[in-house]
């Protein structure tokens, strides 16, 4: 049985990932093991489609939850990110803001421990630490905040550092089975269940979730709900949840775009006359999410003003985003910080289209359009990024899109295996960009060849 054999098949791949080391040490391992995950997730989801409903739906959560226990059987190897979920959880559980301080600052010597802060290194300046940007003030957003601050307080009675990493990867794992159950609801009313298998067993979400314990699957559950409100007819309910979903990634914001049409259709009216009322009349569902969005940073914004954006003024432009590596596909005709005004207006154009051609009854096509494309064009080289992408592949059911999750990973090991991070991406993300127009006109044209004959004449 293929879908069988292509579980079996991932399960291997993924122990063998987590099993190759860091991107230092792994390197050509990691990304042939990666490899093999995406193959072997390509077998088991066409297997599954041959599955009738509910024999597929019963192997698809099971299988899912066997692949991430498989991921959880090793620390995480490829982030240090859940380092500072901890140390965030730590810091607002002792009543301090961690837009504040920095985690070196002597402010917060009190709340150091081992785990965070190795004691063979404790006396150097600053500080040494196993938490990335140290010298820097929190990035994450007040959802993610109070999400770390309740593991914390759960796990509290297990010691000062909780569980460790094993407690951030059971809860993305967790989170991850959740949303996966969430898309089965969805699919039985308004798709086909058999399409979640393209979240469940798909390798970035095994390997980002369970394996590396990204904060990102908490907004992809939360970006499920809410289209599921939203499609259900529950406008400010999913307008919440949209708007908590941004406060926890500041990427689902794109889906803004196609939900100012989840209203009533625009029947027979001009594709510019359509633009214009949206524009005009955003809908419930933004002006929600966006109220809720400003609710969730305004003590946060109160206690430290302006610091309430903590890192993200620096990591634009430690990401690249001055032209020197974001939007790879424009730098051989827009050099240098042109790319970055061609890009953006071109991501514009993209949510115009969006906006104007995106249906009340299914927003997440149009979110799946303008979230892929602004990943390629950005040139997206961390993987859990994609698990935005993911969920709304899996509601719209063409699988070649899910290309653009895995363009990423040569992206993100590019420098261990002494690649240009830039060019790899620009490659990639061609390559992915290349195979989505060939499968679409393919499919096209297996459409245009099923009709009657009298149909296409």
């Amino acid at each position: 049985m293929p879908a069988v054999s292509g579980l079996l098949l991932s399960g291997v791949a993924v122990r063998l990932t987590v099993l190759a080391g860091d991107a230092g040490s792994g390197r050509w391992r990691l990304a042939g093991s990666i490899g093999l995950a995406w193959v072997a997730f390509a077998l088991g989801a066409w297997g599954v489609r041959r599955l009738t409903g509910r024999t597929a739906t019963a192997l698809i959560v099971g299988g899912g939850i066997a692949l991430q226990v498989i991921a959880l059987s090793s620390p995480p190897r490829l982030t240090d990110d859940f380092f500072r979920y901890a140390w965030d959880g730590r810091v607002q559980a002792a009543g301090i803001s961690p837009y504040r301080f920095t985690p070196t600052d002597d402010a917060l010597a009190d709340l150091r421990t081992p785990w965070l802060f190795p004691t063979e290194c404790a006396d150097r300046t600053p500080v040494c630490t196993r938490l990335n940007h140290p010298t820097s003030p929190t990035i994450y957003p007040p959802v993610a905040q109070a999400e770390f601050t309740a593991v914390h307080l759960l796990t509290r009675p297990l010691g000062p550092d909780g569980g460790r990493e094993r407690t951030w990867q059971l809860l993305a794992a967790a989170l991850a089975t959740a949303t996966t159950l969430a898309l089965i609801r969805l699919l039985r009313r308004r798709g086909d269940p058999r399409q979640a298998v393209l979240w469940a067993w798909c390798p970035t979400v095994v390997l980002e979730t369970g394996g590396n314990a990204h904060v990102d699957v908490l907004a992809s559950l939360l970006v499920v709900l809410a289209l599921t409100a939203v499609t259900d007819g529950r406008r400010v309910r999913g307008g919440v949840l949209i708007g908590l979903a941004i406060a926890t990634k500041l990427l689902p914001v794109l889906l803004l775009v196609p939900l100012a049409a989840a209203r009533s259709a625009d029947t027979g009216m001009r594709p510019m006359a359509i633009l214009r009322r949206r524009l005009r009349a955003p809908g419930t569902v933004v002006i929600v999410a966006l109220t809720t969005l400003a609710a969730t940073y305004l003590p946060h914004l109160v206690t430290v003003g302006t610091r309430v954006l903590g890192f993200l003024p620096g990591y634009l432009p430690e990401e690249g985003f001055d032209g020197r590596t974001r939007f790879p596909l424009l730098h051989p005709v827009f050099p240098g910080p042109s790319s970055v005004v061609a890009g953006v207006l071109a991501l514009v154009a993209i949510a115009g289209w969006v906006l104007v051609r995106s249906t009340p009854d299914r927003p997440w096509t149009g979110a799946m359009i303008l979230v892929g494309l602004a990943f390629a064009l950005v040139g997206i080289s961390y993987p859990w990024y994609a698990l935005l992408l993911v969920p709304l592949v899996a509601l719209d059911g063409r699988a070649p899109w899910l290309a653009l999750a895995a363009a990423a990973y040569p992206a993100y090991l590019a420098p261990s295996l002494g690649w240009s991070v830039s060019v790899t991406a620009a490659i990639t993300y061609g390559i992915a960009l290349a195979w989505l127009a060939w499968s679409s006109r393919f499919s096209r044209s297996s459409r245009s060849s099923s009709r009657p004959a009298a149909i296409r004449r």
